[in-house]
């Protein structure tokens, strides 16, 4: 009898660790906004449009850090923004906007606008996000880059970040937009590395192309591990058709030497990250690198819904 209530009471406490808990959910409604901070931005408030879990820093920010970074520049190479949705004015969403280049950190010329979520205390071992993305038509420009695009990233996850002196075990998985030399379409690109930007894994699919000019909800899937352990999905569902799985891999989530793994530290969950070159480009076509962002929701002990 004690061995069946004793096993009753370990399944009770295992659906209970298993069940998915929501950590913070904004749709950059009234009651958001962005302030100044030194170079950046940040923002505050809470999305006043839902009940619960919608505040940038009571919510989000319980041990770690969230701002809007850039690295340099100004006002008129790039910027974040909360704005009505273009065509639909009663609707707010985050807006990225590159117009140029500059010298930013490691004496690089680059572009950059992203979030930031650092100093994440404890590591998150697994995690779930979903964020709805709309590619303006200017998108449409870079796919007649003449060069490889294998650098425009729009999400990036850290464990650990390797910038940081005290630690000696960085690792980074990178999704971005790209697309080889001549091609006309732009796919989805993904990749790992251990520091000095080692690649310790990369994964390829042509077969889904980027949409642009249309609404569609990206959804990422993190979780710690080895080469059978570790997992990174990502799928997105454009606006009146079903769901695409772009990647689902089984590999490094940390990085390949670290000893005793303590979890993701920090990511950047929406950003805009190029080249001199890929911007410089844009804007020789009298174009601009622009994302709009919506409904980012963050959750722990989610997973992937089974391939159907």
């Amino acid at each position: 009898m004690k061995h069946l209530l004793f096993l009753l009471l370990f399944s009770v406490l295992k659906l209970q660790a298993q069940t998915e808990e929501l950590i913070f959910r904004s749709g950059f409604e009234k009651g958001s906004r962005v302030i100044p901070v030194k170079n950046n931005h940040d923002i505050i408030g809470k999305d006043n449009s839902l009940p619960f879990k919608s505040d940038w820093v009571e919510d989000l920010e319980k041990g770690a850090t969230f701002r809007i970074e850039y690295t340099g520049g100004d006002s008129t190479k790039r910027y974040g923004a909360i704005v009505p949705e273009p065509g639909n004015p009663n609707n707010n969403v985050l807006k990225f906007w590159l117009n140029d280049s500059w010298l930013a950190d490691g004496n690089q010329e680059k572009a950059r606008v992203q979030c930031d979520l650092y100093g994440i205390k404890p590591g998150l071992k697994e995690f779930y996000q979903s964020v709805r993305v709309f590619l303006t038509d200017d998108f449409n420009t870079v796919k007649k880059y003449p060069k490889r695009i294998s650098w425009l990233t729009i999400s990036e996850f850290w464990n650990n970040e390797w910038w940081v002196k005290t630690e000696s075990y960085g690792f980074r998985v990178t999704l971005g937009i790209g697309k080889p030399a001549g091609a006309n379409d732009l796919h989805f690109i993904l990749n790992a590395e251990n520091p000095g930007q080692k690649e310790v894994w990369k994964a390829i699919n042509n077969d889904i192309k980027v949409p642009i000019g249309k609404w569609f909800t990206m959804e990422c899937y993190f979780k710690e591990g080895n080469h059978e352990t570790g997992r990174f999905y990502m799928a997105i569902t454009p606006d009146g058709e079903p769901k695409k799985v772009v990647y689902d891999v089984n590999d490094f989530t940390h990085n390949t030497n670290d000893p005793n793994p303590n979890g993701l530290t920090g990511y950047n969950p929406m950003k805009l990250y190029t080249s001199k070159e890929l911007v410089g480009f844009m804007k020789s076509e009298g174009k601009t690198l622009q994302i709009y962002w919506d409904d980012f929701k963050l959750w722990t002990n989610k997973k992937p819904e089974p391939s159907r």
